[in-house]
């Protein structure tokens, strides 16, 4: 089952236009990542229903955002960038509009997590730090047994401990459950890395890349090649160029082929970081 399909969405905002279609499928984790302004909150603004869209079509859980019910709307979690409670309520205060807003909101759970993320339940909101804000809004996703969750920058603002911390808490969820499904975005791309099943890249409100994660990691590299092994090697498998100081840096999906075959080339294995640096800054091949 797919919970998330985005059809040809397309939003225009002055000089900036998204453009997009991305699906997310039924206990998977999928990453959408790309740098600040590419078009993430913007995309996840259009599929929860706060900015309306220019064209394309949207469907969570199979259903528009006209068709959802309450029912299946305590099925989704969210988090948004920049987005939350109120400052002038205090931690325990969100506790009991969620207790009035989802059936099955699991008070105990709730509890147990703030103590354990450690967030002060008596202090108002506006007093807590960006950490404490991030992890208060990702355990309210958390905790009322949602099917599917959206997660928009749920690290963002975060030292490396605690985003590693964020990410073990999603990873917990989906084994609880293994049915569930994560859409979640981001800037930093290693936080996605050993998280994600697939992942979508988005540039300047386009998808440039989708990819099974495990496919990435095994099959792309970046080959460094001087001019003269540029002119003399094989460019069907090539992505994407980049002129650098040494020569030519070239993306490929098939590092195996270039391996076998050009064993004098410089082979850097893909990280994330790296295919999507080429992505979004070379030439095409």
């Amino acid at each position: 089952m797919i919970m998330l399909e985005i059809k040809g969405v397309k939003k225009s905002y002055g000089e900036f236009q998204l453009d997009c279609s991305l699906n997310v499928e039924k206990g998977r984790i999928t990453g959408l990542v790309g740098e600040n302004g590419a078009g993430k909150s913007t995309l996840f603004k259009a599929v929860l229903g706060l900015i309306s869209y220019d064209a394309g079509e949207i469907k969570i859980l199979g259903k528009t955002q006209e068709e959802l019910s309450e029912k299946d709307k305590e099925e989704l979690g969210v988090v948004l960038a920049e987005a939350g409670f109120t400052g002038y309520l205090k931690g325990k205060d969100a506790e009991a509009v969620l207790d009035r807003l989802y059936p099955k909101f699991e008070a105990e759970k709730f509890h147990q997590m703030c103590e354990e993320y450690q967030i002060p339940l008596n202090k108002f909101i506006k007093e807590y730090s960006t950490g404490m804000k991030a992890k208060l809004n990702l355990i309210i996703a958390l905790t009322h047994q949602a099917e599917f969750l959206m997660l928009d920058e749920p690290t963002a603002g975060l030292d490396v401990g605690a985003r590693e911390g964020m990410l073990d808490i999603l990873r917990a969820y989906m084994e609880e459950k293994p049915e569930r499904s994560i859409l979640i975005s981001s800037h930093i791309s290693s936080d996605l890395e050993h998280l994600c099943d697939d992942i979508y890249v988005i540039h300047k409100g386009k998808i440039v890349l989708h990819e099974e994660m495990d496919t990435i990691l095994e099959k792309y590299a970046v080959l460094k090649v001087s001019e003269e092994q540029y002119r003399a090697m094989d460019k069907s498998y090539l992505l994407k160029e980049k002129k650098e100081v040494f020569g030519i840096a070239c993306l490929t999906n098939e590092k195996q082929y270039y391996m076998e075959n050009y064993p004098e080339i410089v082979v850097e294995s893909g990280s994330l970081d790296q295919v999507i640096l080429m992505l979004t800054g070379g030439e095409r091949g």
